[in-house]
């Protein structure tokens, strides 16, 4: 049963009015105090009984209550100077069954130092509250466009005119390559010109949430869902990428039972949160991306065939950079232009001998590697050129022996007493071959560690060990 106001009694409602953060006047159409807040007669130097009754403009010193309650105008936020300092205050117009009866005035903030003092305790909650939003709404936007994509060999511009030619489409894309090759980049640079670019860019890394905590992240929870659950329920990314894109990175590592469930999204564009029997209608569009070899996963079982077809509507390979050498100089170049802002320089360049040296790599962690050591470079450098001595030690080797023969055509000539190249001592030639062949796996196995020294018949804590001595990534 609703007993409403009436059934409070008098005194109750004037000890909420005192308690409130605010002091109360209330005056009639000719300006006389019909009410007036205790907390606001302390702050004035009166008493309740002396102010009521009297004309508002003998008790409070500036007053306008007396012209709202004649114009019928709010003013809202009103600087008021009162006993030596200055409020804030607000009036406002009192209107009973389309009458205007009298005016209502509050003040919050009986002095600047009440005001600052709130405003101290309020500001780093609105700072915080600015910074998740902005930061929210910077990571639903896609960071990168095509013009970002930098290359020319034919490998390379044949991936990117395919993305730029169905980024316009609806359907569903599947981008694979070897780990750093930039498919994040192309997810973002499709989505940035699509129809969808106005909406969110969702990026989800299935490799690096637990499988127990993927599913409601994608598709969310409902109230009281699991002990812990956020009260109200949380939305999933489905639902947060509405109308826009999702990028799943790392599909080949979503657990089979999530595989089933994502497959009906897919197919029925719709999810259903965590604890909950309602479905939501979602229309987005999936672009996932993996460095496994998902036909052979589905040979062997650990991927499913119908998820596979689904995402396979359109393919793009991302060749690794050591098919596209002729790009090196291009994606180093760029690569120090962002370093520079990073490290506040200027001018950087790379020498010829650097950039040859560079071509020479296999580069098993295509162009985050070459990142890495870019930045590792820059580090050690004093001036605005990078030289050969500036490259890890593996590069350096790789230059000035491994690929000498290569590189200036000269040959080992092991007759007795004719020696065409500078005899090493054997440790080192040793050292060199060790470090060659090590390398030489490293790229035939595509940069998987565990295969190379499986090839080389050697354990894996000796291989890494290895890799440690000759700094090689």
């Amino acid at each position: 049963m609703n007993l409403g106001i009436d059934h409070i009694p008098y005194k109750w409602i004037e000890e909420i009015i005192n308690l409130s953060a605010e002091r109360i006047v209330v005056v009639d159409r000719d300006g006389v105090i019909r009410y007036i807040s205790t907390a606001y007669c302390d702050f004035l130097g009166t008493t309740v009984d002396f102010a009521t009754g009297r004309n508002v403009q003998e008790v409070i010193e500036n007053t306008r209550m007396h012209i709202v309650a004649k114009t019928g105008q709010a003013e809202l936020a009103a600087v008021h100077p009162i006993n030596g300092s200055e409020m804030l205050a607000n009036r406002f117009p009192l209107i009973v069954e389309g009458e205007l009866v009298g005016a209502l005035g509050t003040v919050m903030f009986l002095n600047p130092e009440e005001w600052w003092d709130y405003k101290r305790k309020i500001q780093p909650l609105l700072e915080e509250l600015k910074f998740f939003k902005t930061k929210y709404e910077k990571e639903l936007k896609s960071k990168y466009s095509f013009n970002d994509l930098i290359g020319s060999s034919p490998a390379f511009n044949t991936s990117k005119k395919l993305a730029e030619r169905i980024s316009a489409s609806q359907s569903a894309v599947l981008l694979l390559g070897e780990s750093g090759t930039g498919k994040e980049l192309f997810a973002h640079a499709i989505h940035n010109n699509s129809t969808r670019a106005s909406f969110p860019f969702v990026p989800i890394n299935c490799a690096s949430i637990p499988e127990h905590l993927l599913e409601s992240e994608l598709f969310g929870y409902e109230d009281g869902a699991f002990t812990g659950a956020k009260k109200g329920g949380k939305k999933g990314q489905f639902q947060v990428a509405n109308y826009g894109t999702i990028f799943l990175d790392e599909i080949g590592d979503m657990p089979l039972s999530m595989q089933s469930k994502l497959l009906r999204v897919l197919q029925e564009k719709e999810i259903q949160r965590i604890g909950g029997q309602r479905s939501y209608a979602v229309d987005v569009r999936v672009i996932a991306a993996t460095h496994r070899n998902l036909e052979k996963m589905v040979e062997d079982g650990t991927f499913r065939k119908d998820l596979y077809y689904r995402l396979n509507v359109i393919k793009i390979e991302i060749p690794p950079l050591r098919m596209r050498k002729e790009d090196i100089s291009l994606i180093a170049a760029n690569l120090l232009k962002k370093l520079e802002q990073k490290f506040h320089r200027q001018g950087l360049q790379l020498t010829d001998e650097a950039i040859e040296s560079l071509e020479l790599h296999s580069w098993p962690g295509n162009i985050r590697e070459l990142e890495n050591v870019l930045e590792r470079a820059i580090n050690v450098l004093d001036g605005k050129n990078i030289d050969l001595s500036h490259l890890p030690l593996y590069l350096r080797d790789q230059y000035i022996h491994l690929d000498a023969v290569e590189k200036k055509g000269t040959t080992w000539n092991f007759t007795e007493g004719s020696v065409d190249k500078p005899l090493l001592p054997l440790k080192e030639t040793i050292a060199i071959a060790e470090k060659r062949s090590i390398l030489h796996a490293i790229n035939t196995a595509g940069g998987n560690k565990q295969l190379a020294a499986k090839m080389l018949q050697i354990s894996k804590t000796s291989f890494y060990e290895k890799c440690k001595t000759y700094e090689i990534q």
